[in-house]
């Protein structure tokens, strides 16, 4: 029997499922639930023809009230690039895929129409903040699932922001605008893992919040992952100070990732880019 969407949706969540099981694993839903993050390129350019389709779907992607406010920095310059990957050391694939930009919240241009029109702006809320973070983010996944359609792969890093202030200067960017994530992007060297997901019984509510059946879920999410892939005594966080555990949970991992201080600067960087967040 060939595959099915169902067969991916259990690859995906390490769950049966019935969902899909009449439709076959082809197309854009295939291609969605079975990604993978790509980390490893070959030694391949991605055209400008086809990065310029690329560009265009992503901003073909919705847009909160047809503001488009989203940027795209490609980082081309080797020189920029480096200094990234100093700052980034831990993502070494910064240096080796073929493309690297950055995706940016831009609500400058709204504050520029707005002065060239001569109307007033009594809007500097945190609204505005988030309008632009999320224009970025939607782009940004408009332009992986672009991408991955073409047979690229993608790897998303969030960690630019740690250097937020630093990697605004390097690219120069004005006020209102600021870093949401990097993305590099290329042709794979080889097939990257699939990432399991917690089940929707915890992310997808009907009608109401209702949270109830989650340390269950949770405990039986981090037995499925990690049993699916074991995490190497080496990868487990801040040993020094939480020790080792086996087996050691995307749970505990996650609450390791946050039980140290992370981007505690950020709302700095964001007002000194203009924004009041009232």
């Amino acid at each position: 029997m060939s595959a099915s969407l169902a067969d991916l949706v259990e690859a995906r969540f390490g769950l049966s499922s019935e969902a899909g099981r009449n439709l076959p694993a082809e197309g854009t839903l295939a291609a969605m639930l079975a990604r993978r993050v790509c980390r490893n390129y070959a030694d391949r350019a991605v055209g400008e023809d086809l990065m310029q389709v690329l560009f265009a779907a992503a901003f073909s992607a919705p847009s909160k009230s047809d503001l488009q406010q989203a940027s795209i920095v490609r980082v081309a310059d080797p020189a920029k690039r480096a200094t990234i990957q100093g700052w980034l050391a831990s993502m070494p694939w910064i240096a080796g895929a073929p493309q690297f930009m950055i995706f940016c919240g831009d609500n400058r241009r709204t504050r520029r129409i707005g002065i060239q029109r001569g109307k007033p702006f009594p809007n500097d809320t945190l609204d505005m903040f988030m309008n632009a973070a999320v224009d970025a983010g939607i782009v940004l996944q408009a332009f992986i699932t672009a991408a991955e359609s073409a047979g690229l792969g993608c790897c998303p890093i969030s960690l630019v922001r740690d250097r937020a202030r630093e990697l605004a200067a390097l690219l120069e960017l004005p006020k209102y605008v600021f870093p949401v994530a990097g993305l590099t992007v290329g042709h794979p060297a080889k097939a990257g893992a699939i990432s399991m997901r917690l089940p929707l019984s915890v992310t997808v509510h009907l009608d109401r919040y209702d949270d109830r059946g989650f340390d269950a879920a949770l405990e039986a999410y981090d037995r499925r992952r990690e049993a699916a892939r074991p995490t190497p005594r080496e990868k487990q966080r801040d040993v020094a100070r939480f020790g080792t555990v086996e087996p050691y949970a995307w749970s505990e991992d996650k609450a390791r990732q946050y039980a140290v201080p992370q981007r505690a600067d950020f709302g700095e960087f964001i007002r000194a880019q203009g924004f009041a967040l009232k």
